[in-house]
């Protein structure tokens, strides 16, 4: 008996030891073809420099389906489709104005744009004085004696000592997202936001905000300021309490749209009906051209596919790309596809998004149950000679976040954070600043992943 347990216990290492010999040469093969022959880099080249910027509901956003469902087509996927979806259309209008007035006729220009959503100010402007808060919640403590028929200037900066940088950012988004429907309860005129920046510029980052209930009569219009015009407002205020701030926007939104989710799938050839998701979302924001936010993750995605095609890999599970459309303003793309994913009893699996930008990779962050995560840190070794091996637990993806239920694994890629917010939602979210090696090697590492997870399954627990 002993000598057959210790048979079988060599037998079970030599296997294991092959297993992963296997592991890691088809890591490796998948790394060399995506440092020395990817379509990466080429394709957010087109999305970025011939397309640029694709707000939900634009041209661009039109543009940006019709160019990522052809390469799909080219790449010999067993199918491409385009998955209806409405969205909201919020057009900029003309470049916002803005100005500081510290005694009639002496001013000082500041830099500015809208929030996505917002509405337009009067024709002529607003014109009022400016009152300084660290928050919502110092909002709060005013009240509407100091707060009515003034401007609130929202300046909580992005804490600058959290090392996971959109940590630092979901501390402080709120004054974004929620302050004109907050300052509006008080009688507020006007709302204006510190960027959500670590670096002091002049580039000042939209984002999405949002009313909640506020009836239309009461909304009140809301622009970012740059973090160097936020310090400089301030530094102002201190010395003028009673300064007056000017902006004008032009803002406007429109009623929904039909745009579509891009998707494309390699069909398995042992589990078909168990499905696993690869993508990013392929609208941005307008003021730059939305490389880093996101066409990264979604070329990204793409091209894993193209990675296990070309370096000769039978998926056992059906591997779709989808590219997700209104992540920035709304989320309906990464809703409408779980909704149809449920309507028609689909089985995912597996999830991972890339929507942190191009950056190094570190690793991934995973929401899953324990028994998942284990297994997954045991795969910790394969991506050690890569430097991706930072694998924790938390927040995958806001696309596939609906997909979530007790058996699937979301995933999401974490490169290096510390540059991302310096190009996040601004006119600094550029082609020139994503780097062709970096975006390559997250293309390498998402592969990596999804052909782990596609050889061995995800834990089922009961």
């Amino acid at each position: 008996m002993r000598f057959l347990k210790f048979f079988l216990l060599a037998v079970l290492a030599t296997w294991q030891g092959y297993s992963q010999s296997e592991d890691e040469q088809q890591i490796k093969a998948i790394y060399n073809t995506a440092l020395t022959n990817s379509e990466s880099y080429d394709w957010l080249n087109y999305l970025s420099n011939q397309i640029g910027g694709r707000l939900s509901g634009s041209l661009q956003a039109q543009q940006a389906v019709e160019y990522a469902k052809l390469q799909l087509d080219s790449m010999g996927l067993d199918r491409v489709w385009l998955q209806p979806v409405m969205v909201p259309k919020w057009v900029r209008g003309t470049p916002e104005f803005a100005y500081v007035e510290t005694a009639p006729g002496i001013t000082t220009d500041l830099p500015i744009c809208a929030l996505g959503g917002s509405v337009a100010t009067p024709l002529q402007g607003i014109k009022a004085n400016i009152v300084e808060v660290n928050g919502i919640e110092e909002l709060k403590l005013l009240g509407p004696g100091k707060i009515s028929g003034k401007i609130v200037f929202f300046n909580k900066p992005m804490n600058p000592t959290e090392l996971n940088t959109f940590k630092s950012y979901s501390g402080c988004v709120d004054q974004r997202y929620a302050g004109a429907k907050e300052a509006a309860k008080f009688g507020a005129v006007g709302v204006i936001v510190r960027s959500m920046n670590l670096r002091l510029d002049d580039y000042p980052h939209t984002g999405a905000m949002d009313y909640g209930d506020t009836e239309i009569p009461n909304r009140i219009p809301a622009a970012a300021i740059s973090t160097k015009g936020a310090e400089f407002l301030s530094a102002t205020l201190k010395l003028s309490p009673k300064a007056n701030f000017y902006f004008k926007q032009n803002c406007k939104v429109y009623k929904d749209v039909e745009s579509y989710n891009v998707i494309g799938e390699i069909k398995g050839s042992e589990y078909p009906d168990e499905v696993m998701v690869v993508g990013g979302h392929l609208d941005s924001w307008d003021l730059g051209d939305g490389s880093h936010d996101d066409g990264a993750g979604c070329v990204q995605s793409m091209d894993v596919l193209r990675l296990l095609k070309e370096t000769g890999y039978q998926p056992k599970r059906t591997i779709r790309v989808v590219l997700f459309m209104n992540e920035e303003n709304g989320l309906r793309g990464g809703k409408k596809y779980a909704e149809t994913a449920k309507n028609k009893n689909e089985k995912h699996v597996f999830a991972l998004e890339s929507d942190s930008g191009g950056f190094t990779p570190r690793g991934f962050s995973f929401d899953c149950s324990e028994a998942n995560f284990e297994q997954v840190n045991r795969w910790k070794s394969l991506f050690e000679p890569y430097l991706v091996h930072l694998f924790v637990k938390g927040h995958s993806g806001a696309d596939i976040g609906p997909l979530k239920d007790d058996g699937i694994v979301l995933a999401g890629l974490r490169p290096d954070s510390q540059r991302y917010f310096d190009h996040h939602h601004s006119e600094n979210d550029t082609f020139k600043h994503v780097n062709k090696r970096e975006l390559e090697l997250g293309t390498a590492a998402m592969a990596s992943l999804v052909y782990l997870f596609d050889k061995y399954g995800t834990v089922q627990t009961p």
